[in-house]
């Protein structure tokens, strides 16, 4: 017995060892930097205490990208679950090729976001904006990505298009875990199909729907790639009676402070980050958990 304890700590030791290496001691080195006064090239650091936090919430581009990230992340759940939702009962009902419909689904979660923001951004700027100057279509003349006020819903959009296959097949294991019984015995007692699925089948998915709900949470929150090279962060709006970047969500603008060479900056605000995804997820998780417990 001693000896297979010896074993098995020699065997989680490498797995442990770079956990520890890879995640906490950076992590704890980024909180450090974070009240300094570091910029990425000098080999001086002075600890400045909290005015690095303290000037995030007076900084007008900090606080637009954190609500507009909000928005996005609230955007997204909703976008991303409810067409995974129903993407999953079309491939598991009795509708012809449906294994066919699965994997088309599934197919855009397998293209990089950089790939992905290229190409939207090209649909967006050129083809869908030809269209309309071609057919006189107004509200396709300008590119929604042009405008402050459609930009973050294309990105939603478009982030969609590409999770919801990903997010539909924990949705598909779900429904195929419940017993096709049930859904028998209510078709024969009475109930319709729309009876049978919110009654039956979205009770009995809850933990599929906290998964779901996680997952996009934190995607959502760390959205970057597909923000980089779909919109860099334009187009140009106000905020505060200043100039602020109309889509750039809170991971770019912490890669943007931190290219300015204001890294103990760009630490601060990765730490808020981090403690708001935190609390907001384990929030999440936990009044998910309550609700199966109910269900």
């Amino acid at each position: 017995m001693k000896q297979s304890r010896v074993v098995n700590v020699l065997f989680l030791l490498p797995c442990v060892f770079s956990f520890i290496m890879i995640i906490i001691v950076p992590f704890f080195f980024g909180l450090y930097y974070s009240m300094t006064d570091w910029n990425g090239i000098s080999n001086v650091v002075t600890f400045a205490g909290f005015k690095n936090f303290r000037n995030l919430f007076s900084s007008a581009d900090f606080l637009y990208s954190f609500l507009i990230t909000i928005a996005y992340t609230v955007i997204n759940i909703v976008f991303v679950n409810v067409v995974s939702f129903g993407l999953s009962l079309i491939v598991t009902s009795k509708v012809k090729r449906r294994n066919f419909y699965r994997a088309g689904f599934f197919v855009p979660y397998l293209i990089g976001g950089i790939v992905l923001g290229y190409i939207w951004q090209f649909i967006l700027n050129n083809i869908l904006v030809s269209i309309g100057m071609n057919m006189s279509i107004p509200f396709l003349q300008t590119s929604f990505l042009s405008l402050p006020h459609t930009v973050i819903w294309t990105m939603a959009a478009v982030n969609t298009w590409q999770y919801a296959g990903y997010i539909m097949l924990i949705y598909v294991a779900s429904i195929q875990s419940i017993p096709a019984s049930l859904m028998e015995a209510a078709n024969v007692d009475g109930a319709n199909y729309s009876t049978r699925v919110f009654k039956i089948l979205i009770p009995m998915m809850a933990n599929a729907f906290t998964i779901s709900l996680f997952l996009t949470l934190t995607t959502s929150f760390k959205q970057f790639d597909m923000n980089l090279t779909l919109t860099n962060g334009g187009p140009a709006t106000r905020f505060l009676d200043m100039p602020v970047k109309a889509s750039q969500l809170l991971a770019m603008d912490i890669f943007n402070t931190a290219t300015a060479n204001r890294m103990a900056e760009a630490q601060a605000k990765a730490v808020v980050l981090f403690v708001v995804l935190l609390v907001v997820s384990l929030i999440q998780v936990t009044v998910n958990k309550r609700k199966e417990v109910e269900m």
